[in-house]
């Protein structure tokens, strides 16, 4: 959750006079580079290791592990979004790591909405659903959903035509799009961890 925030206070310190990164993975350029790819990997490294309550949960973590590094390790093409001067790595356009770091992102945020629509929504409670529950099924859809459309809001900005683009580049649409799609993940992340809205007598997840 604090990435897209803690990317940003890093351009404000170190990036000074440089244009603003299009998206949160043309960081990879920057002099944040570092804790752009850190926060990736140590992110996969936790879903690697992350079992959650019943298989779903368990091959959706390594799914998300596993697409998480790729987006690490196959950087989006430079794109020409700065001067040279402003850029800690060499001018990278490689097509292939370009898809492979687009496709891998896109499974990545499809598998945090996977995991707010489908698998934070189950219960081991038959019946009617009430209470706590209820309220945490209600926030997770809800950032779930916000999650798909941020993800369809990604691509339709990529496929906008560069004179339409440029009358909203300055608004920074795709950085704007990935960062409410992990602060909708991280929220619903942190709801289901009964952070929020916790069961009253429970000593177990409810699911």
């Amino acid at each position: 959750m604090l990435l897209p925030f803690l990317l940003l206070f890093g351009y404000f310190i170190f990036e000074r006079g440089c244009t603003f990164p299009p998206s949160i993975s043309h960081f990879y350029y920057t002099d944040m580079g570092n804790c752009f790819v850190g926060t990736l990997c140590a992110v996969s490294l936790f879903l690697f290791c992350y079992n959650g309550h019943d298989k779903g949960d368990k091959v959706a973590a390594k799914i998300g592990g596993l697409f998480a590094l790729l987006v690490a390790l196959f950087p989006t093409d430079f794109g020409g979004y700065a001067d040279m001067q402003c850029s800690r790595m060499t001018d990278g356009e490689n097509p292939v790591s370009n898809i492979l770091h687009y496709v891998s992102a896109t499974i990545l945020f499809s598998t945090f909405a996977f995991f707010s629509l489908v698998q934070f929504t189950k219960t081991n409670k038959p019946g009617r659903m009430a209470g706590p529950k209820k309220t945490r099924n209600n926030i997770y859809k809800i950032c779930g959903w916000v999650i798909v459309v941020c993800i369809v809001g990604i691509a339709v900005v990529s496929f906008i035509p560069g004179s339409l683009y440029s009358k909203i580049k300055a608004f920074k649409p795709t950085f704007v799009l990935e960062t409410i799609a992990l602060l909708a993940f991280g929220f619903s992340w942190l709801i289901k961890g009964e952070t929020f809205f916790r069961d009253k007598s429970s000593a177990t997840d409810s699911k």
